[in-house]
């Protein structure tokens, strides 16, 4: 249960968010192009991040910098 503290915890690092341009999800309500963002966790295909919601949610790396 690690993901429910993951808002509370310090940010690894910013990343910028590139495009929004989704095949399959609509992450342009959530996500800004150009806008950065604080990285609360990463694995191997996703990040973790605090969105425009204010809340942690996972987003394939394709979409940053």
């Amino acid at each position: 249960m690690i993901h429910k503290n993951w808002l509370d915890k310090p940010t690894i690092r910013k990343v910028k968010c590139v495009h929004t341009n989704a095949a399959k999800y609509m992450v342009d309500r959530a996500l800004t192009a150009g806008q950065e963002y604080d990285l609360k966790n990463e694995t191997e295909e996703f990040y973790f991040i605090v969105d425009n919601t204010g809340k942690v949610g996972g987003y394939y790396k394709e979409y940053f910098a």
